[in-house]
C-alpha cells in the first residue's frame, strides 16, 4: 500500500482528490494538509511514501515543502498538481527534487499512474508544461533584479522599493532597467508581467 500526504488549500479539490486516490486498491490518503508548514509535519508524522502539493498554499509552498521533506523524509516523493505551471515554477520543482509535476487538468487515472511512478524511484513531468519550460529558457535575470521586480509588482514608488530592498534608489532604477531591457518590456509593469507568466517571480 503507498502511503499519501494530500496538501492543498482548496479544501473541495483536496477532498475530491482523497477520494479519487482511495478508490485505488494500492493507494490510500493517510493525511491532509491545507498549508504547507502543517504539509511537512504530518508528512513526517505518517512516515508518508508520495507526498502530492499543491504549489501555492499558505506559509510554505509545494516546492518548500518538497525541499524541507527530501532533507527530513528522504524516502518520500513529491509530486506537484498546480494551476499555475509556469516554466520557472517546473525548474525550481525539479531543482528541489520534485519528481512529479501536473497540471490541475489531470485525470485522475493518470495522477494515480504518477503516483505509481514517483514511488518506484521514476520521475513524470506533463509534456506540455516541459516543452514550455524548454522553449522559455532560463530566467536572465539576476537574483537581485528578480528580488527588486518582485517588490515592483505591488506597483511601490521607487524610494519604497529602494526602503525594502536596503538599496539606493538609483540603484533599485538600474535593476529595473536591467531588467526591462532582458525582458523586452517597455516598463516595469510590462517587466513583471513577463516575468510573472514565465515563473521568473
Amino acid at each position: 500500500m503507498i502511503r499519501i500526504l494530500l496538501a492543498d488549500d482548496e479544501h473541495l479539490i483536496r477532498t475530491a482528490l482523497a477520494q479519487m486516490l482511495d478508490l485505488e486498491d494500492d493507494l490510500s490518503v493517510v493525511a491532509e494538509a491545507a498549508s504547507g508548514d502543517v504539509a511537512v509535519e504530518l508528512a513526517v508524522q505518517h512516515a508518508v511514501d508520495v507526498a502530492v502539493l499543491d504549489l501555492q498554499m499558505p506559509g510554505l509552498d509545494g516546492i518548500a515543502v518538497a525541499e524541507q521533506l527530501t532533507s527530513r523524509l528522504p524516502g518520500c516523493g513529491c509530486v506537484i498538481v498546480t494551476s499555475h505551471g509556469r516554466p520557472g515554477h517546473l525548474k525550481r520543482a525539479l531543482s528541489a527534487g520534485v519528481q512529479g509535476f501536473l497540471p490541475k487538468t489531470t485525470s485522475a487515472a493518470t495522477l494515480a499512474s504518477v503516483v505509481r511512478t514517483v514511488h518506484a524511484g521514476g520521475r513524470h513531468v506533463d509534456p506540455e508544461l516541459a516543452a514550455e519550460a524548454i522553449a522559455a529558457g532560463d530566467s536572465p535575470l539576476t537574483p537581485r533584479e528578480a528580488d527588486v521586480l518582485e517588490l515592483a509588482a505591488s506597483g511601490a514608488p521607487v524610494d519604497e522599493i529602494a526602503d525594502r530592498a536596503s538599496l539606493s534608489p538609483g540603484t533599485v532604477r538600474n535593476y529595473l532597467s536591467n531588467a526591462m531591457n532582458k525582458l523586452g518590456a517597455s516598463n516595469r509593469h510590462e517587466a513583471v508581467a513577463i516575468a510573472r507568466r514565465l515563473g521568473w517571480i
